[in-house]
């Protein structure tokens, strides 16, 4: 751990400090263009408050698209789809996550038979997670954008293992069929990039891009997402830098 940064705080819960207005005709600065559980427990780590705006988006892959393309793409759309119903004060954050496997993109399977199809392509090998983000300010239209990518090794987990995990659904809404953090399947071996951009958010780099909109984290980023994801993360400090401030309400 960065010795400048202070522990995660013990005894307290970040991910109850969301979506509690300050008054109920004042809504949170931040915008998440997102439903997604996981995404929803990752921005919580950062004591941002914020409010969920979704919007349908095509995800199309558009021809000839590479990986790091498409996903700023359907980050920026997600955006600009929610700014309607946000206020001229707000930020929208959104992202978007794939996974590629060689020359293959693999979005979410159709059903349980591709869904096993991409967790035998993708067993025993190092695939790449592309996640891409993007912030909106509603006022003026300022745009920023980044994208993570990952490495990911995958165990050589068994035919019976694929068929257990595939019967459970939980492949069915996640990028190339696998949640890196679930609890029996646990896909991943000796992991050394972002975590939490696996899981759907690099919560460093949205912080990054936060703070470039005056808009910094109430509480200790890396420490908290290391503490909820139980992940000693060897690359925040390149993300974030020596001077991250944490403001304190």
């Amino acid at each position: 751990m960065n010795p400048n940064l202070p522990e995660a705080e013990e005894n307290t819960n970040p991910l109850q400090r969301v979506l509690e207005f300050p008054t109920m005709n004042e809504r949170p600065k931040l915008v998440l263009a997102s439903n997604s559980p996981r995404r929803k427990d990752l921005i919580a780590l950062g004591g941002w408050q914020f409010e969920v705006i979704v919007s349908d988006t095509d995800e199309s892959l558009l021809p000839g698209e590479l990986p790091r393309d498409y996903v700023r793409r359907l980050a920026v759309e997600k955006a600009k789809a929610c700014s309607a119903r946000a206020d001229a004060s707000q930020l929208i954050l959104a992202a978007d996550t794939t996974v590629v496997a060689g020359d293959s993109i693999l979005g979410k399977p159709a059903d349980l038979a591709e869904a096993e199809r991409m967790l035998r392509q993708l067993r025993g090998r190092v695939h790449q997670v592309f996640t891409g983000i993007a912030l909106l300010r509603v006022r003026d239209g300022n745009l920023l954008t980044d994208v993570c990518v990952t490495d990911v090794p995958m165990r050589p987990y068994s035919e019976d293992e694929i068929k257990a995990y595939v019967a459970t659904g939980d492949p069915l809404d996640k990028a190339g069929a696998y949640a890196i953090q679930h609890p029996d399947f646990q896909p991943v071996e000796n992991m050394q990039g972002c975590y939490a951009s696996v899981m759907g958010l690099p919560l460093c780099h949205v912080t990054r891009l936060l703070a470039e909109m005056d808009m910094q984290p109430r509480a200790n980023v890396p420490g908290n997402c290391q503490s909820f994801l139980d992940y000693q993360c060897p690359v925040y400090a390149g993300i974030l830098g020596s001077n991250l401030i944490v403001e304190r309400k």
